[in-house]
């Protein structure tokens, strides 16, 4: 890459690294691929992937987050926060990116959050004299506008802040053609498209990689105080402590097996916000259990202990128990965790847990499903955690929205749905018959990896991101 005389980038993330994904493999590229020293700007709080802390060319900076206890303080008060809150986040950004970091050449930026974080970008690349690229991922006063209203006074300087400091960026990055029609024609931005695409540690996993995961997550999968479900029936001290055993693999000799009935593994990564309505799983969880039960013909009377039983003696069923296992964290995920424990389900569980960035793949890699229940503040972006579950070979239900056919084609690597209704009969329709007689499911999951082969973030961004980056450091943007 022909660069400026530093040979330095910053990344700036106004929110926690380790759930910035795609800023995390910015930062890898603009290290490995450019061959750049880089520095991150970002709040702490969860850990990121080990490659950028083994990395001796990136470098990150913590900044100080501001507190999540606004929604404690009297209504008459939001007007005030909505105000100070912004506002020292820009003398704290500003303060980073001009004096605890060294001059990069270019400042590449996350968007959103927009306030302030293009003002202080702007003005710390005019400072520092340097360029500066968004890299937009959806547009920031769209989701402003979930919590107050389309028509509140805020949500409009939001928009006029976002487009006016955008159009001033040196250079534009975005993640579907869908926004980058949206920005030139509406916003007057020229945009280039960088799909999200997985890196290289996601990937299916191999049956002694699932066993250990799941060895290392026994104490999640079955914890002492829940009351018992279609998982931990029948689970006893020695289980848990064996390590020969899972709930769905069991190890012989030096040899791996998957269990003949075990639960169909189901995952969804969600960040527990209003943009993606969990209410549909769960919905779709009860449809499930009844429809199966119903099927079968089976007698409430028995009770669950009487289904529980004949699973733990080894008993397997037209269709399997499925063990949904919710990865996240975010501000309604209590609220939700609630509702799962009234459910009273027979043959569907719960799970919910946070995962290290090293043993996140290798769930996804295990899953036999994911589901995403994303649908977009802008309706222009698309669902990180589906191209990492491709990435891992993994086929996905999601829910259905205008630009979600550029990632999910349906019918060969995924299925998309509008209600819960849908949801329960592809999850009817796909795991009849399992572990070996779906038909279905295993089309789907050849679908994903023959289409996965090729797609990688490291190509992509070396076709896509590097020109616009080498272009706006050696200030050719004809």
């Amino acid at each position: 890459m022909e660069s400026g005389k530093r040979r330095r980038a910053a990344v700036v993330v106004l929110g926690d690294i380790g759930r910035s994904p795609r800023m995390q493999y910015h930062a890898l590229s603009l290290a490995r691929q450019a061959n750049l020293e880089v520095d991150i700007v970002a709040y702490g709080g969860s850990d990121p992937h080990s490659a950028l802390l083994e990395h001796s060319s990136i470098h990150i900076h913590t900044m100080r987050q501001w507190p999540s206890r606004d929604g404690f303080l009297p209504k008459m008060f939001r007007p005030v926060m909505l105000l100070l809150k912004p506002l020292v986040q820009f003398i704290m950004l500003l303060w980073f990116l001009c004096f605890k970091i060294k001059a990069p050449d270019v400042f590449i930026v996350q968007n959103p959050p927009s306030v302030p974080t293009l003002v202080a970008v702007k003005w710390a690349s005019w400072l520092r004299q340097s360029s500066f690229i968004i890299d937009w991922h959806n547009f920031g006063y769209t989701l402003l506008a979930l919590s107050l209203g389309r028509s509140s006074r805020f949500v409009a300087i939001y928009h006029w802040v976002e487009l006016h400091f955008g159009k001033m960026a040196n250079g534009s990055l975005c993640v579907t053609k869908a926004m980058q029609h949206e920005l030139e024609q509406v916003w007057g931005i020229k945009a280039t498209v960088l799909y999200d695409q997985p890196p290289e540690f996601f990937r299916p996993a191999l049956l002694e990689e699932k066993h250990k995961l799941f060895c290392r997550i026994k104490k999640d999968m079955f914890r002492s105080n829940s009351p018992p479900d279609c998982i931990s029936y029948g689970i006893t001290d020695h289980d848990l402590q064996d390590p020969k055993t899972t709930l769905f693999t069991n190890q012989i000799d030096n040899d791996y097996h998957l269990t003949q009935n075990r639960p169909a593994l189901i995952v969804s990564s969600t960040s527990w916000t209003p943009d993606e309505d969990f209410g549909i799983l769960l919905e779709a969880a009860v449809m499930y259990d009844r429809r199966v039960a119903a099927l079968l013909n089976e007698n409430d009377s028995n009770g669950d202990e009487f289904l529980w039983k004949a699973v733990d003696e080894g008993k397997t069923f037209l269709y399997p128990r499925l063990l949904f296992v919710i990865t996240g964290k975010g501000p309604e995920k209590e609220k939700y965790e609630e509702k799962i424990k009234k459910l009273n389900l027979k043959r569907v569980a719960f799970r919910t847990m946070w995962l290290s960035p090293e043993d996140y793949p290798l769930l996804l890699g295990s899953a036999d499903l994911g589901v995403c229940l994303h649908t977009s503040s802008s309706g222009l972006d698309l669902p990180m955690k589906v191209v990492d579950m491709f990435g891992c070979g993994l086929p996905v239900c999601a829910v259905s929205y205008s630009c979600i056919t550029e990632l999910v084609e349906v019918e060969k690597n995924g299925l998309l749905f509008s209600s819960s209704s849908e949801l329960a009969d592809e999850l009817m329709m796909l795991f009849k018959g399992f572990p070996d007689g779906c038909d279905a499911l295993r089309t789907l999951k050849n679908g994903v990896l023959e289409m996965g082969s090729s797609a990688k973030w490291a190509t992509e961004w070396e076709a896509n991101a590097k020109p616009l980056i080498s272009k706006v450091i050696s200030g050719d943007l004809s």
